[in-house]
């Protein structure tokens, strides 16, 4: 797969995934709302059947209230003329009462004539309810609903009833009556077939609206693409000519400091042994004081070749970590510059890679480089410490600060590093460098995180 069908692709998979999940979503929120909207009218109807059964056997105690009030516990001509008046109670081919005493004995049930006089105490409905004990229970506690599964008289079918059992407690019988609910979930199952009629109907015009707009986008995203692919390869081309202009710069730096200084040492340490030499051949008197001066600027080349090869890579940072690397650097600036630094480390804090500890390295003295060159300050400050097992630097100064625009200006010294390179030294790492700069003086700021870390002491911290 070349380049152009790699941009394509990448172009048109996020954006199916896109639809796919909008469309799956939209589909979701819709079958989610309907069925809130049918659970709704499906608690409405319930509500409302719930009433019917109540009032329905309200009426049938009104019926009889006249006979049974009159009547005491052992009456058996009032409790003969109660059945009669409620097995008269007829209201509708499924509509009828049923009496059962507490112990589960049928009383009366006028579609069903075979259970009277039978005990159904024990009678459970296809879920397994003990419908006819559940029923007395409710009629014991004052009355209330109970919804379970019996035969429907007009159909023959086991349908759900709803239905209130209320006591005739001086007789020990339950009175109850019950409507049937098939026909509120025939309406709820109507109702979700026109929703799901609607939903399809709707996603048809989500569907007619999103291709359209899914080639816009398609469009405009391969634009964008292409756009981001140019600014890349052109950002590309500018960091790889800063890259040989960062080298460049280096060498005219080591060149210079080869001419002006190890060249120039060494040119002084031939004639100091040439004038040696004469004076050796002739017994001049202070040959030993020539002999010496030369000494002397042989030592002195000897420390500019140990101070150009220490600012190239300091071997006490691989010897001895960053903390006594950074000891000497800043003992070599104070030596140089006459401005006193300071150093604040915490004890046992070179835990980082090689890598990421060179990149602290390097910023502390790019930073001590501008404050030396740029700032006029008269302290510089470097505290080294982790925070959570991440590794913190900051390097301060009292100095005059500078504008962003002259930081920019101010990176562009001779070594080639800058701010900028002190950030993409960070930033290789997922880091931050964080740069605050006024009047007062300049705070960096380098945060690494555990990534940074040696393997064993990240695992440590992150434990």
């Amino acid at each position: 797969m070349n380049l152009r069908h790699q941009i394509i692709a990448l172009a048109i998979v996020p954006l199916v995934v896109a639809i796919l999940t909008i469309t799956a979503f939209i589909t979701w929120q819709a079958t989610s709302l309907a069925q809130s909207s049918i659970d709704t009218f499906e608690r409405n109807m319930l509500k409302a059947k719930e009433t019917e059964p109540l009032n329905l056997t309200n009426l049938a105690r009104s019926a009889i209230e006249e006979v049974y009030a009159s009547a005491d516990a052992n009456d058996e001509a009032a409790k003969e003329r109660v059945r009669k008046i409620i097995s008269s109670l007829d209201y509708g081919k499924d509509g009828y009462f049923f009496v059962y005493d507490y112990d589960g004995n049928n009383v009366v049930h006028p579609r069903q004539a075979f259970r009277l006089g039978q005990n159904w105490f024990d009678l459970t409905d296809p879920d397994g309810n003990r419908v006819i004990a559940n029923l007395i229970q409710k009629a014991k506690e004052g009355g209330g609903l109970y919804q379970y599964k019996w035969e429907k008289p007009s159909s023959g079918t086991v349908a759900d009833k709803l239905s209130f059992a209320m006591g005739l407690d001086k007789w020990k019988w339950m009175l109850g009556t019950g409507v049937y609910l098939d026909d509120v979930f025939a309406q709820t199952a109507a109702a979700k077939a026109d929703l799901r009629e609607k939903i399809r109907d709707t996603f048809m015009v989500v569907a007619l609206i999103a291709v359209p707009a899914v080639m816009i986008v398609f469009a405009t995203c391969m634009m964008v693409t292409l756009r981001e692919r140019r600014l890349a390869d052109g950002k590309l081309k500018a960091l790889t000519q800063r890259v040989i202009n960062t080298q460049e710069e280096e060498r005219t730096r080591l060149a210079r400091e080869l001419h002006d200084g190890i060249s120039q040492n060494l040119v002084g340490v031939r004639y100091a042994i040439d004038l040696a030499c004469r004076k050796v051949r002739h017994h001049a008197d202070d040959a030993a004081n020539a002999i010496e001066n030369g000494v002397e600027a042989l030592n002195n080349a000897i420390k500019e070749v140990r101070r150009l090869s220490h600012d190239l890579r300091p071997p006490a940072l691989d010897d001895l970590g960053l903390t006594a690397a950074l000891t000497a650097l800043i003992g070599h600036f104070s030596e140089r510059t006459g401005i006193p630094a300071i150093l604040e480390a915490e004890p046992g804090r070179d835990v980082l890679k090689p890598e990421a500890s060179t990149a602290l390295y390097r910023v502390a003295q790019e930073a001590l480089n501008n404050a030396e060159r740029h700032s006029g300050a008269s302290e510089v400050r470097i505290r080294l410490w982790s925070e959570r097992g991440r590794a913190r630097m900051t390097i301060s100064d009292n100095g005059n600060g500078f504008e962003e625009s002259a930081g920019k200006t101010r990176g562009r010294h001779q070594n080639g590093l800058g701010l900028r390179n002190m950030q993409e030294r960070i930033a290789h790492f997922g880091g931050i460098l964080l740069v605050r700069s006024n009047a007062e003086g300049t705070v960096l700021t380098a945060m690494l995180p555990l990534s940074a870390n040696a393997d064993g002491h990240e695992r440590t911290e992150a434990a």
